[in-house]
């Protein structure tokens, strides 16, 4: 028994690595292209780890995929890999439409001709998950429900017009050709790990540097904030006992406008790592604000709660008091991760 991960280095696939292998002793074969926000060091703790094998390579690979399924025979196929960030996306979308869409219709391909090959038991028990974003679905306003399974999907970034694509695939194949899927629809991912060009992690960064705070507009845009171990509990949860062909929102329960967001930050390092300069609240900076912004996400998670009985241990308090922690606790991680890529691509974002 086998799973195959995709982009299991980056943040959320390789805080789900490696939660998988502490719940279990059942092998991950991980393929990860390794681009900017895939980092290998996210698993050093599996160095020499039988259960964990690594292979370097491109979701857009037919070959590969091919040659991976049939060696390796997984009985599910967990589909992280993706380009994720919105600001990237709107300076360069064309990355976003290779990897979000032709890579899943790739994956989905080579999976559809592996899967048609097994015993019947064997297919019957096989899954496809897809783990997707609660950005298709648009943007809510301050008085609307939070994003349900049936809400119409209404991306508005090129990153989330890929990941809509890449959703409407996965669907059809399970309707066309009964390929045995089931989709996630997440909020905001937050925790150990997470590339610093995202806002907790970049705002964690910059404050304890004494470089300035970039908040777009008013900051009053509202996420759904999600532990990501929470996510990774719930992803196994739908894999476990999700019916083929349904989608389920993990959700965190948490919406937070985006300055609060900054000002929780600045409090818990005023409280675990306090500047000689003042508080960290000085630095909070408010930048122009991207092209379309969505104002408000928001994820109704009732659906997984009440078929699988999942819902998230961690609140926001006690998660993002573990994030800052653990970005104080690791600052080689961070310092390792800041290439001069890197650098540049903050400069050209925000000034």
């Amino acid at each position: 028994m086998t799973i195959l991960v995709t982009g299991g280095a980056g943040f959320i696939g390789s805080n789900f690595v490696l939660d998988w292998l502490r719940q279990s002793d059942e092998p991950v074969i991980n393929l990860d292209a390794l681009t900017y926000a895939g980092n290998l060091e996210n698993l050093a703790s599996l160095q020499g780890d039988a259960r964990h094998t690594f292979v370097k390579g491109d979701i857009c690979d037919r070959a590969l995929v091919d040659r991976l399924l049939a060696e390796y025979r997984p009985r599910a196929l967990v589909h992280f890999a993706a380009e994720s960030h919105v600001d990237r996306s709107i300076h360069g979308p064309g990355a976003f439409m290779k990897t979000n869409v032709e890579g899943t219709f790739t994956l989905l391909e080579a999976t559809r001709a592996y899967w048609s090959g097994l015993a019947d038991d064997a297919r019957a028990a096989f899954r496809f998950h897809h783990v997707s974003t609660d950005e298709v679905y648009g943007s809510l306003k301050p008085t609307d429900p939070p994003f349900a399974e049936t809400n119409a999907y209404e991306p508005n970034s090129p990153y989330s017009a890929s990941k809509a694509a890449s959703d409407h695939l996965v669907r059809a194949w399970h309707h066309t050709y009964g390929l045995p899927v089931v989709t996630t629809n997440c909020s905001n991912n937050y925790g150990p790990y997470h590339f610093p060009e995202k806002l907790i992690p970049l705002m964690i960064v910059n404050a304890l540097a004494g470089k300035p705070l970039p908040v777009y507009g008013d900051g009053q845009q509202i996420r759904d904030w999600l532990y990501v171990t929470d996510h990774c509990s719930g992803i196994r949860a739908v894999l476990a006992g999700g019916t083929p062909g349904e989608t389920y929102n993990i959700g965190g329960w948490n919406e937070k406008a985006n300055i609060d967001i900054v000002k929780t930050v600045c409090a818990l390092l005023d409280e675990l790592k306090p500047s000689a300069e003042g508080p960290y609240a000085r630095l909070i900076t408010y930048v122009k604000d991207r092209p379309g912004h969505d104002r408000r996400y928001a994820i109704d998670a009732r659906k997984i709660e009440r078929e699988l009985g999942w819902r998230p241990a961690e609140t926001f308090e006690t998660g993002i008091r573990k994030t800052v922690q653990w970005y104080l606790d690791h600052p080689d991680w961070v310092a390792r991760v800041q290439s001069g890529a890197y650098r540049e691509w903050l400069d050209k974002q925000y000034g």
